[in-house]
């Protein structure tokens, strides 16, 4: 089994992590079945974060009790920005997860790189938590690029989770270096693209190929979590066939095509838009009749109310069009539903 360092932090953890937020979306028996399985099946690192409504909660009821809190690494997260709002926030983490502390405290998508004495305190806070006890060690999450490096190059943070996929470019690639060089610890989110990626070895392989890279999968369902636990022991190997899919998925997924990070809601006229800004891609990689049904017909024709705000462009961290996005995908959709064109 493959073991991964987080730089500095010298946390050592088997090569596949668990991702907690889609845990949200099952009731409280099933997530705290699918969380002991993990630990079971050998995963020792827990991500979650305070914007997963109750995540952490079944974290807490899952491993809060008899010692199963011993021998996992628990991260959460905090979208606070201010010191009122970071301390509100680990303190409610800290008796959701019940324990006393949290192994990584992450400043979750910030917008910048926070430093010390830059007006917000934010950083300061951190220092204070980590001497108190209450955190062993701080990191960031991101979604642009420019904060990533230079949260990165900053010496300040022990973690940096980003998306990194094997639809990642030139740029993730060499953040992931940088991290390495720098004894940042790098947790891979999105790892599957935000679902675009549908062959989960092949993702696996691309993964395992870096040493200082740590994916954290999103598991809903006990099927994923086998599937993921099968991989710490077989961890599938890049093989010619893989190499030759990959490049292929990177030359279809070229380009400019949404992640569903979900950062753009809400829409002021109600655009579930991480869902209709990337439709022809689902209904394309993800088949299913549920994409035609007739409540995704009346999700898209929401589409035609458009404002063109932009406030939905101005909050998405990979810069993109979106609004061109929803028209695009809006017109091929009705082509979909009309027979013009086959998927």
């Amino acid at each position: 089994m493959k073991q991964v360092i987080l730089g500095k932090t010298g946390i050592c953890v088997p090569q596949n992590g668990f991702g907690a937020l889609p845990v949200q979306r099952r009731d409280t028996e099933t997530a705290v079945r699918i969380l002991r399985r993990a630990r079971e099946g050998g995963m020792t690192y827990f991500d979650t974060a305070r914007a997963y409504s109750d995540s952490e909660e079944k974290i807490g009821k899952a491993f809060g009790e008899n010692g199963m809190r011993d021998g996992l690494y628990i991260a959460t997260k905090t979208l606070a920005r201010t010191p009122e709002g970071f301390w509100k926030d680990l303190e409610t983490s800290l008796s959701l997860l019940k324990t006393d502390h949290v192994d990584i405290y992450q400043l979750h998508n910030v917008p910048q790189c926070y430093r010390p004495g830059d007006g917000t305190g934010l950083y300061e806070c951190m220092m204070k938590a980590k001497a108190q006890g209450k955190i062993l060690h701080i990191g960031v999450t991101a979604h642009k690029i420019g904060v990533a490096r230079e949260c990165a190059e900053s010496g300040l943070y022990e973690t940096l989770q980003f998306p990194f996929s094997y639809l990642s470019g030139r740029q993730e690639m060499e953040l992931v270096e940088l991290c390495r060089k720098n004894e940042v610890g790098f947790i891979a989110m999105k790892g599957l693209a935000g679902g675009l990626i549908n062959r989960s070895e092949a993702a696996m392989a691309f993964m395992a190929r870096f040493d200082n890279v740590l994916p954290i999968w999103g598991v809903q369902h006990e099927s994923e979590l086998e599937e993921w636990l099968s991989y710490m022991e077989h961890t599938p190997s890049m093989t010619e066939e893989m190499k030759a899919f990959i490049k292929k998925e990177q030359e279809e997924l070229s380009g400019e095509f949404c992640r569903g990070c979900g950062y753009c809601m809400p829409c002021p006229v109600g655009i579930s838009i991480s869902d209709c800004a990337r439709m022809s891609l689902m209904i394309r990689r993800a088949p299913s009749a549920g994409w035609l049904s007739e409540h995704w017909q009346e999700e898209m024709k929401k589409v035609e109310n458009c404002l063109y705000c932009r406030k939905c462009t101005m909050h998405c961290p990979y810069q993109l069009d979106t609004p061109a996005l929803l028209e695009k995908n809006y017109e091929d959709y009705k082509k979909v539903l009309a027979g013009e064109v086959t998927v």
